[in-house]
């Protein structure tokens, strides 16, 4: 849970990053946004570059050594004065944080419960989110911007420490530590359920992106538009620990199909909406949606892929819509206007339920089998 905190930050860090960089530092918005990006590219390639193996010795040592070097490369961001240092630091924090989580989520998927262990780490991201947010914006106004990113790196310092103290190692003997050749290869459902995962990460970056701007626009105000967001945080604390109780009661398939669908009305309510309420109510909304169905499709990804190579490549599936969402939605917006958001949402919830639809049907069966075969720690 930890690992997933501090590897997930950019999620929860990601509004106050672009202030702090346009606020603090005076850089132009352009700036500002690309150095964000290029922490979440080093996160999608160290991912995609780590979960395509197997390796199962270094799971053990990945976890401390990238959380430690991205807490390194975020103070040595808070020290530097070139934009082009900070842009390599950015680049060299993004592949460390991203090997780290992914081996965080490699062994997340090799527990006997990934579902239940994952909804675990989505609350506790939520509520570390809601700390975080709480503390940080006023500790960059009287300290000064560098304390953004001195407060990141104690966070990743931490995750450091305790991933070195506490990381699991995977049961010895099951199968071969330096079998990195020869894997069979991945199975098309779970090539779809991962596209399908991106498809609804990418949509909700194109929205976050833009919901305060869109609240704003409409006359709704800074304090109205920052309640809503206060009012997100803590309906982000409800979907993780559903999503857990309704494990065995509903088929991720179903879940899966719906979840999507789901996501897009909300993106059609939000920028279409003219009215506070619906506005509140539908961003309100927008994460949980994400998190209770991402907990689905990471339990039944862990269950097609006993090999832990698609749980793995998580933060590829997230971050590569975190990267592209705000470029997509910014051109949308720039050229169509905010209702445009809400039509690209339902064409990209029409391909994400395609892929989903591609997934089979739970069965007891195949789920005990394969658990069977997966490295239990």
């Amino acid at each position: 849970m930890v690992g997933h905190c501090a590897g997930m930050i950019d999620l929860v860090a990601l509004p106050v990053w672009v202030a702090t960089l346009i606020g603090a530092y005076h850089l132009e918005p352009q700036q500002a946004g690309a150095l964000p990006t290029l922490f979440l590219g080093g996160a999608v390639a160290s991912s995609l570059i780590f979960s395509a193996r197997n390796a199962t010795k270094r799971v053990r040592m990945a976890a401390p050594l990238g959380f430690a070097i991205a807490a390194v490369s975020f103070w040595a961001v808070s020290l530097a004065d070139a934009y082009l240092a900070k842009a390599a630091l950015h680049l060299a924090a993004g592949a460390a944080a991203g090997w780290a989580l992914s081996a965080t989520h490699r062994m997340i998927g090799a527990s006997r419960n990934p579902h239940r262990l994952f909804a675990a780490a989505g609350l506790s991201l939520a509520i570390f989110g809601i700390a975080y947010l709480g503390i940080t914006p006023g500790l960059v106004e009287k300290l000064g911007g560098a304390w953004f990113f001195r407060a990141t790196a104690c966070v990743l310092a931490v995750a450091a420490v305790v991933s070195a103290v506490a990381f699991p190692s995977p049961k010895t003997g099951i199968r071969p530590a330096t079998e990195d050749v020869h894997l069979p290869g991945l199975s098309s459902a779970t090539w779809f359920g991962m596209v399908g995962i991106g498809c609804m990460a990418l949509t909700q970056a194109m929205l976050f992106s833009f919901v305060s701007q869109i609240g704003i626009n409409n006359g709704f105000g800074l304090k109205a538009v920052t309640a809503v967001l206060i009012a997100l945080g803590f309906v982000n604390l409800a979907p993780a620990p559903l999503a857990a109780v309704l494990q065995r009661r509903v088929d991720p398939r179903t879940v899966l199909l719906i979840g999507p669908l789901a996501q897009a009305l909300i993106a059609l309510a939000i920028s279409c909406s003219t009215a506070y309420a619906s506005y509140a109510v539908a961003t309100s909304m927008l994460s949980a949606v994400m998190i209770f169905t991402h907990t689905f499709a990471f339990g039944r990804l862990a269950t097609l892929d006993p090999t832990g190579r698609a749980v793995a490549a998580t933060p590829a599936m997230l971050m590569t819509g975190a990267a592209i969402g705000p470029i997509l939605g910014g051109t949308l917006v720039q050229h169509l206007g905010y209702g445009s958001l809400g039509i690209a949402a339902v064409a990209i919830a029409v391909v994400s339920c395609l892929c989903f639809s591609r997934i089979p049907r739970f069965s007891a069966s195949v789920g005990a089998a394969n658990e069977a075969q997966a490295p239990i720690y």
